[in-house]
Parts: structure tokens; C-alpha cells; sequence
């Protein structure tokens, strides 16, 4: 009974797929909070999308996606903050009009070549089974660079989260944790891509 129960743990990718798993629900929940503290959910799926144009990029020039993809997030995102900071308009229409430029920008690139397109499924549904040890090692480093984050600037952030000219009075350095806090939630969504897809993410 056992072994038909746990029979699956003989094989190297299923190990590697219960640990990612178990990497990536936590990434998920200690993110949470100050994701919707800060009304960054549209942000988040942003910058999941624009995993498609950045994979794109990469397989298009001869980039590994596994290094492509988080530097367009990150890049993305970056950018969302450094428009955000210094715009009047509302953070759903600058956070929508990105979303449109990078979906529009992935599916132009994608457009070219119909060999990319057939190899982008993988990044649209994700295939936790192709999960490999590097890519293992990055999620425990990011699990720990997180954690570190959480504890050293989880109240900041949530102060800044409700109101950020009073925290720049109480000389929190809003600047440096919003940009800091944009780049992490990238590389998490990114990361995040490989196993379950740019849908569910």
C-alpha cells in the first residue's frame, strides 16, 4: 500500500517537483500580505505576462530564457515604480497600460517565428516536472534572501503601505523599499513561471 502510495518518490524529477512546491507556497504567502497591502495584485500578474515577452526575447536571441525572463521582469517592474512614483495617474492605469505594451510586445517578437511560438506552452501552462537542481538552488536562495527581507522590512513596508508620506516623515526610506519590494516580487513571479505558468501565477 505504502509503496504504491509513495512510489513516485523513486524518481529524481518528482523529488525535484515536491520540493519546488514546497519552495513556492511559501515565496507565495510571505508575499501575500504586502501584495494587497500595497495594491500590487494587478502588478503581480504584469509582470507575470511579461515572462512571455521576455522568454521571446531570449529564445529570439539566442538568450537562456532562465536568464532572459527575470531581467525583463525585473526590468518591468522597475519600471511600473519609477512610473508610479512619478505620475499623477492611478496605479490600475499605469500597471494596465504596461501589462497591454508587454503582452503586445511578446506577441509581436512571437509572431516572427513560429519555432518560439510552439516552445512558449511550456511558459504559458508551466511544467513543474521540468524543474531542475539549479533551478532548485535559486528557489532556496530566494527563499532565504526573502525571509531576511521579511524580517528586516516587512513593517516598513506595511507602513509605507498605508501611508507613505507619513512613513517618508517618520524617515523610512520610501524610495529605496518600493524599488527594492518591486524587484523581489519579480524574481518571485518569475522563478515561480517555470513550475506552474504565466496563467496561474
Amino acid at each position: 500500500m505504502l509503496e504504491a502510495l509513495f512510489g513516485w518518490w523513486e524518481y529524481d524529477f518528482m523529488r525535484r517537483a515536491f520540493f519546488a512546491v514546497l519552495l513556492i507556497m511559501p515565496l507565495f504567502s510571505l508575499l501575500g500580505t504586502l501584495v494587497v497591502n500595497n495594491g500590487m495584485a494587478f502588478f503581480s500578474d504584469a509582470i507575470s505576462h511579461s515572462a512571455f515577452a521576455g522568454v521571446a526575447l531570449g529564445l529570439i536571441f539566442s538568450i537562456n530564457p532562465h536568464v532572459a525572463m527575470p531581467v525583463f521582469g525585473i526590468l518591468v517592474g522597475l519600471g511600473i515604480m519609477a512610473v508610479q512614483r512619478n505620475s499623477a495617474l492611478s496605479s490600475d492605469t499605469i500597471i494596465g497600460v504596461f501589462f497591454s505594451a508587454v503582452m503586445a510586445f511578446g506577441l509581436a517578437v512571437v509572431s516572427r517565428d513560429n519555432a518560439v511560438a510552439r516552445d512558449l506552452q511550456q511558459f504559458l501552462y508551466g511544467d513543474i516536472l521540468t524543474i531542475t537542481e539549479t533551478d532548485i538552488r535559486w528557489l532556496i536562495g530566494l527563499f532565504f534572501a526573502l525571509a531576511a527581507f521579511q524580517i528586516w522590512g516587512y513593517n516598513r513596508l506595511l507602513y509605507i503601505g498605508l501611508n507613505s508620506v507619513v512613513a517618508k516623515a517618520h524617515r523610512i526610506n520610501v524610495f529605496f523599499w518600493q524599488y527594492l519590494f518591486a524587484g523581489l516580487l519579480a524574481l518571485v513571479v518569475m522563478f515561480s513561471v517555470w513550475a506552474v505558468g504565466v496563467l496561474l501565477v
